[in-house]
C-alpha cells in the first residue's frame, strides 16, 4: 500500500470498503468519524494539514454546481437533499457512451470527484482504482438546454503527480490554459463541467458563496469532516474546532464580512492545496518508491533521480549506461514480489508485481535513442529504439512540455479520411485576430465565441477539430500562461526570436505531455481518450513515427522521427510501462 498522507474516503463508500482498505475517515458504520484512529494501527492517528483535509471536503462537495442552484432558485434549501439528482450523476461512464458503472454520487449534482475518481469503484465489476481520473473517453458534463454539450472536450487527466515541481514554468490542462492550480480550480467551479455556461461566472461565484454562508454542517459529507458549517470551517472561529480542521491564518476567510469573491477565492485556495499534494509515494530524498521499476532500481543500488544540476534527460542517459554495464556483467537483481504487501502482490492491480528480463528489455527500449535523426536505415530495420526519453525522461516520465504526437490528426482522419487533417483550413494569426469570434474558445469575457478548434470532431462538420494549445497561444482572454507557452513553443528559449504568427503555427495540435506512472489506473489514454490499451498506444507511435518521417504528419513533433520500433518490440515496451504501476490510495 502507498504511504501517502491519509485521505478520507468518499462518504458514499460502503462500510465494507472502509474496513477492507482502511481509508482515513472511515468508521464501522461507513459514516465516518474523521478523528477516529486508523483501524489497523496502534499508534496515534496522523492527520493531513487542515487546509488539505478541508480542501478534500470541498473537492467532494456536490452543491456548487449550476444544477443545485436551479433547485435552490426553485424554492429548495441549501441543507435539504435534492428530490432528484442531476441525470449526469447516475452513471460513471466508461468507454461506451451511455453505459457505465453505478454513479457514486447518484441523486446529487456535480462535484470534482465525479471526474477524478479514486476508490469509488474498487470491487465494482468493470471498475477499479483510479488515480483521480474517470473511465470515460471524455468526461460527461451536466446538460443545459442552451447548448448541445454533453461531455467535456478532453479526457479527464489524472491529478496524481499533476503538480510536481518542474523547470520552465508550470502549465495545467492538456492545452496549458492555466499557469496555477488555483486558476484551474476557479475555472472548473465556474465552468461548463459544473454546468455553468460562458458568461455565468458571476452567478457561479455568488452561488458558491451562498452555499458557504448557509451551510449548517448537518449534511452527510459535513459529518465526515467534523460536522462544521462551511462558514465556521473557513473563518476558523465561532465555535471549538478540532485541530485537524482548524485552518492556518493564511487560508481563513471571515465569512461574515467577506464578499462573494473573497469567499469563492477561499474555497479555491483550499481545493488547490488538496490537489497540489496528490503525488505518488516518495522517500525522504524525493525519490519514488512503490512501483516494480522503483523497487528494481533500489534493489540494484541504481540512482532513482537526477543529481543536483543534472537534467532528467541526462539522468536517463546515465541510467541506461549503468544498466548496460550491469546487464553485461550479469549482476542485475530482478524483482518478483511486492515488498509492501503480505502476499507480495499488488492490491489494486491484476498484474504480477515484477521487474524481470522482459521489463528490463522494455526499459532499454524506452531509454534507447537513435544515432542520427532520423534513424539510419539499419536502425529502422532492426528496431529497438523507443526514443521515449525525448519527451518522457525519468523519473517523472514527462517533460511537462507541449508536443503534437498526431493524436488529433488520427481522430480527425479516422472520421474524414486519411490526409484530411493536413488539408484543414486553419486561420493565420492575422485572420484569427480580425475575427476572434469565429475561431477562439468561448470565455466569460466573450461567451459567444464559436470555438471550432476546441471541439470534438464531427463527421457532419469537417470544420471542427481540436488544435490544443493553438486556442490558448496569443489569446487575449488568457494572458497568464502566455510567457510560458511562448517559451515552450520556441524550443525553451525565453527570448524567442520568432514572430507570433510563426509560433502560432507551431502550436497546432500540441498538448501537454502526460506522465506515465500508474497508467493502469488511467485508461483510456491521450487527451481525447481514443486508445483503450497500452498496446494500442505503442502501435500508434509506430505509425506516427512513420508519418513524421514521411512528412505527412501536420506539425508533428520532431522527436517522433527518432522512434524505430518493430512489432516484436511492443510486448517488452508494454511490460516496462506496466512496471510503472503502483498501489496508490
Amino acid at each position: 500500500m502507498s504511504h501517502q498522507p491519509n485521505h478520507s474516503a468518499s462518504w458514499v463508500l460502503s462500510a465494507l470498503l472502509c474496513a477492507t482498505f482502511s481509508f482515513a475517515g472511515c468508521s464501522g458504520s461507513g459514516g465516518g468519524d474523521p478523528t477516529a484512529a486508523h483501524p489497523s494501527s496502534n499508534s496515534p492517528r496522523t492527520f493531513d494539514p487542515p487546509e488539505v483535509t478541508n480542501g478534500e471536503r470541498l473537492f467532494l462537495e456536490t452543491r456548487f454546481a449550476q444544477f443545485f442552484k436551479a433547485y435552490v432558485d426553485a424554492g429548495g434549501r441549501v441543507n435539504t437533499p435534492l428530490p432528484a439528482g442531476d441525470p449526469v450523476m447516475m452513471l460513471t461512464e466508461t468507454t461506451t457512451p451511455g453505459q457505465g458503472l453505478p454513479g457514486p454520487f447518484a441523486g446529487l449534482s456535480m462535484n470534482c470527484r465525479a471526474c477524478h475518481l479514486v476508490d469509488e469503484h474498487v470491487g465494482t465489476p468493470g471498475g477499479g482504482m483510479r488515480t483521480y481520473a474517470d473511465f470515460a473517453r471524455r468526461s460527461p458534463i451536466p446538460a443545459r438546454v442552451e447548448d448541445n454539450h454533453i461531455t467535456a472536450p478532453r479526457n479527464s487527466p489524472p491529478l496524481v503527480n499533476a503538480s510536481l515541481a518542474r523547470s520552465g514554468g508550470t502549465l495545467f490542462h492538456f492545452d496549458g490554459e492555466f499557469s496555477t492550480m488555483t486558476r484551474l480550480t476557479a475555472a472548473t467551479f465556474t465552468g461548463r463541467n459544473f454546468g455553468w455556461r460562458p458568461g455565468e461566472n458571476t452567478q457561479a461565484i455568488a452561488h458558491v458563496a451562498r452555499i458557504v454562508r448557509e451551510d449548517d454542517g448537518t449534511g452527510v459529507l459535513a459529518q465526515e469532516f467534523g460536522g462544521l458549517p462551511l462558514a465556521v470551517m473557513l473563518t476558523g472561529s465561532g465555535r471549538p474546532i478540532p485541530n485537524e480542521f482548524r485552518l492556518p491564518p493564511a487560508f481563513r476567510v471571515n465569512v461574515a464580512r467577506a464578499t462573494d469573491q473573497e469567499i469563492f477565492d477561499g474555497v479555491v485556495r483550499l481545493v488547490a492545496a488538496y490537489v497540489e499534494q496528490l503525488a505518488f509515494a516518495q522517500d525522504t530524498t524525493g525519490a519514488f518508491t512503490l512501483s516494480p521499476y522503483d523497487v528494481f532500481l533500489t534493489r540494484n543500488g541504481l540512482p532513482r533521480k537526477p543529481e543536483p544540476g543534472e537534467s532528467p534527460l541526462d539522468y536517463s542517459r546515465r541510467l541506461r549506461s549503468l544498466l548496460t554495464t550491469r546487464q553485461q556483467a550479469g549482476t542485475l537483481v530482478f524483482v518478483s514480489g511486492n515488498p509492501n504487501t503480505a502476499d507480495g502482490r499488488f492490491q489494486f492491480h491484476d498484474q504480477e508485481f515484477r521487474f524481470g528480463t522482459e521489463e528490463l528489455a522494455g526499459l532499454m527500449l524506452f531509454l534507447a535513442e537513435p544515432s542520427t535523426m532520423p534513424p539510419t536505415p539499419a536502425e529502422l530495420t532492426n528496431g529497438g529504439i523507443g526514443n521515449c526519453v525525448a519527451c518522457h525522461a525519468a523519473p517523472n516520465f514527462t517533460d511537462f512540455a507541449l508536443h503534437n504526437t498526431g493524436t488529433a490528426q488520427k481522430e480527425y482522419d479516422d472520421l474524414h479520411g486519411a490526409g484530411q487533417f493536413t488539408q484543414l483550413a486553419i486561420p493565420s494569426l492575422a485572420e484569427r485576430s480580425a475575427h476572434p469570434e469565429l475561431y477562439l474558445p468561448a470565455t466569460h469575457t466573450h461567451p459567444s465565441y464559436q470555438e471550432p478548434f476546441r471541439t470534438i470532431p464531427s463527421l457532419a462538420n469537417p470544420n471542427l477539430a481540436d488544435l490544443g494549445v493553438w486556442n490558448i497561444f496569443a489569446n487575449p482572454d488568457m494572458p497568464e500562461p502566455q510567457n510560458i507557452i511562448r517559451a515552450m513553443l520556441c524550443d525553451g528559449r525565453q527570448a524567442c526570436p520568432l514572430s507570433d504568427d510563426i509560433v502560432l503555427d507551431r502550436a497546432i495540435a500540441r498538448v501537454k505531455t502526460p506522465g506515465l506512472r500508474d497508467l493502469g489506473h488511467g485508461a483510456p489514454y491521450m487527451h481525447n481518450g481514443q486508445f483503450n490499451s497500452l498496446e494500442d498506444i505503442v502501435q500508434f507511435y509506430r505509425d506516427a513515427s512513420q508519418q513524421a518521417r514521411a512528412g505527412t504528419l501536420r506539425n508533428g513533433a520532431p522527436q517522433l522521427q527518432g522512434i524505430a520500433l518493430t512489432g516484436s518490440d511492443r510486448s517488452s515496451l508494454v511490460a516496462f510501462l506496466k512496471s510503472l504501476n503502483e498501489d496508490y490510495e
